[in-house]
């Protein structure tokens, strides 16, 4: 029977072959992007599209860390899909809603969130079309990071420090050493920490009062405590050891 940890890099490469798989289509068709902007005072945006074949359409909305997005999809064809990627993304998705699902959670990281709508390859190959209504909800207030006159930067970029941690990269899962940043938005643990680990890896995750709260993994999330350590875990090999100096300052 194959062990949890060769399942889990199997699913790994099944995302791997996805996003290939996206690649292609995208490279016959340029992916069309637009900007989805909340009007002042309003909560929520709808907009309503149609999909062809192998069209994609990437719509940005811009959030804070410690906000919560939501996005429904309501569609004529049930192989129209959506993804949610983080900001500054590759291809990662943190989520893929390839069951139906609509999205709902809490965001690491400031930036623009990518929703990205389009038909499943076999629709696609078929030239089907789809008419679809997205519904975009952004709430709560966002977590500030700090002023640098409060908590000096690092020269030339938006983090209050850096550090080497101890980690299990995904798409490499083994036991390693990772660089890792901070964007301290309280002297209470609140902080988004982000990993990058070898290549193109990179992994954020929101502290909230030395907590992990939130993170643009697709897996769920565990922590525990190790001395000073919060050790935080997605499925069965992603790993990370996050030191209370580095979100809380020394």
């Amino acid at each position: 029977m194959p062990t949890p940890s060769i399942c889990r890099n199997a699913a790994l490469l099944l995302v791997v072959a996805a996003t290939a798989a996206f690649a292609t289509a995208q490279a016959a068709e340029a992916i069309r992007k637009e900007d989805v902007r909340l009007v002042k005072g309003a909560a929520a945006a709808t907009i309503k599209g149609r999909l062809q074949g192998g069209q994609i359409v990437d719509y940005r909305v811009r959030a804070g860390a410690g906000q919560s997005l939501t996005v429904t999809l309501r569609k004529s064809n049930p192989q129209n899909y959506f993804n949610v990627l983080p900001p500054g993304s590759s291809d990662v998705a943190m989520f893929v809603g390839q069951d139906g699902r609509d999205y709902k959670g809490v965001l690491p990281a400031d930036g623009d969130y990518t929703v990205r709508v389009y038909l499943m390859r076999p629709a696609a190959r078929r030239n089907e079309t789809s008419n679809y209504t997205l519904t975009f909800g952004v709430t709560g207030k966002a977590l500030a990071p700090l002023l640098a006159s409060k908590d000096a930067l690092i020269p030339g970029t938006r983090f209050h420090a850096s550090g080497a941690v101890a980690c299990t990269p995904p798409f490499d899962p083994k036991p390693q050493k990772c660089e890792a940043f901070v964007i301290r938005r309280g002297f209470d643990g609140t902080a988004t920490v982000e990993i990058r680990g070898p290549g193109s890896n990179l992994r954020r995750i929101l502290f909230v009062g030395g907590a992990p709260v939130a993170s643009d993994a697709m897996d769920a999330m565990a922590h525990s405590r190790d001395g000073d350590l919060t050790v935080v875990k997605f499925g069965a090999d992603e790993r990370y050891e996050i030191p209370d100096t580095l979100i809380r300052g020394g």
